[in-house]
């Protein structure tokens, strides 16, 4: 399909130089290691009509415009009911981009499923300016995760900091999943208390990294992976190995729109068998109970 693009040279990375016909290139480009992520999951889009120095807002439900051939699906919420885009294909994405989408925010289930997620989120930011902190928090999450038997992956966000995730089979619901992560929290900072908190409240963290399980709640929303972000540069929220932590260049914004297919031309993209590691929790529910 073609989707004729309005306003392709309209700047919206203004220190970069990168247009809307930039941006719907690189969705294009990066569709195939994208698209796992994202199909049949409601999508919840950043857009920024006028470029990221404009106005810019959420946008959760299908407006009267969009064309038919969008697909979505329609959700319970609070107080009735939301119909959310779905990103079937690589023409839905190029489409949404032109309607000013800059990042690409999605579900932790899929629309077949909405109430059980396949996805457990760990959102890690850093109290300061030190991304030291947050690589040992992801490590330190992990190494638990290891020891209640789950495997997880690591992400950079594209904005500042990571995410550590797990991907899970479809048995649980929000509820049990969110009370799983919250728990798993409440370890590691009785473990480090110096280091880690679970007070939502900045004024109750006194320096303590943030351990952030709240995404793991029905109709709440994780960056998708190798969408953009609207920072500076253009940078890309990119899944990693495990070893990259140990890089000194790594960083929340470390890949962006300018490198993204050079480094994917060198290695693998590391999630890209991800779905193939879904787990039970019921065994880690077990250990954690121990």
């Amino acid at each position: 399909m073609t989707i004729e693009i309005d306003n392709a040279d309209k700047i919206f990375f203004p220190d970069a130089g990168y247009t809307k016909a930039d941006l719907v290139a690189y969705y294009r480009r990066i569709a195939p290691q994208m698209r796992p992520h994202i199909e049949n999951r409601p999508l919840t889009l950043h857009r920024f009509p006028d470029g990221i120095d404009g106005v810019n807002f959420i946008q959760k439900s299908v407006a009267e415009h969009y064309p038919d051939w969008v697909e979505r699906v329609t959700v319970d919420k609070e107080d009735g009911r939301i119909t959310h885009a779905l990103a079937a294909d690589a023409d839905t994405v190029a489409w949404l981009v032109d309607q000013g989408t800059v990042a690409f925010h999605v579900w932790l289930s899929r629309a077949d499923k909405p109430y059980r997620p396949d996805r457990l989120i760990f959102d890690l930011d850093p109290p300061g300016d030190d991304f030291a902190v947050v690589v040992r928090a992801a490590r330190a999450v992990r190494a638990h995760l290891g020891q209640l038997g789950l495997e997880a992956f690591v992400m950079t966000t594209g904005s500042s900091g990571l995410h550590v995730t797990v991907p899970l089979e479809r048995r649980h619901d929000f509820e049990c999943v969110r009370d799983f992560a919250a728990r798993v929290a409440e370890q590691l900072v009785a473990q480090h208390p110096r280091d880690f908190t679970t007070a939502h409240r900045k004024d109750k963290r006194r320096g303590r990294l943030y351990l952030d399980i709240r995404r793991n709640a029905y109709a709440q929303t994780g960056i998708a992976p190798y969408s953009l972000r609207a920072k500076s540069g253009a940078p890309v929220a990119t899944p990693l190995d495990w070893d990259e932590l140990g890089d000194a260049k790594i960083g929340p914004r470390r890949f962006h729109l300018g490198n993204i297919f050079r480094r994917l031309a060198q290695r693998d993209c590391p999630w890209a068998d991800i779905d193939r590691h879904r787990q039970n929790l019921a065994a880690a529910i077990r250990r954690l109970d121990e």
